[in-house]
């Protein structure tokens, strides 16, 4: 009796452990969709850092997840990294766009001390 449950007990942490491998991914997928177009550069950084820290806990379990799991993870990835290439894209443009609107302002200030 005392084996029966110890093995229900393993068995089960490791699901919940690599289930919550999973669950990560997916909540960072969310953020990164919801947020990361926003990002600044230290926000980028903590951003690979987490995703480099969600592989090493999905790594982990890697012969335990089944060919649906192991789809899914591959389709949270995907969307990982879309959101990742487009996020830093968009905020580029972003800051691009800012740089410029200053670089124009200071030129129709200069032209305007011209025309003065």
């Amino acid at each position: 009796m005392t084996v029966v449950v110890a093995v229900l007990v393993l068995s089960t942490t490791a699901c919940s452990t690599k289930q919550h491998a999973i669950s990560r991914l997916e909540k960072f997928s969310c953020e990164l969709r919801d947020n990361s177009r926003y990002y600044d550069a230290q926000q980028w950084e903590r951003a690979g850092y987490k995703f480099l820290d969600i592989r090493k806990g999905i790594g982990k379990h890697e012969a335990d997840y089944t060919a649906e799991e192991k789809a899914h993870i591959g389709q949270l990835e995907g969307k990982c990294a879309t959101y990742m290439a487009r996020g830093a894209k968009e905020g580029l443009i972003d800051r691009v766009k800012g740089v410029w609107n200053e670089v124009e302002g200071f030129l129709k200030g200069i032209l305007n001390g011209v025309m003065e």
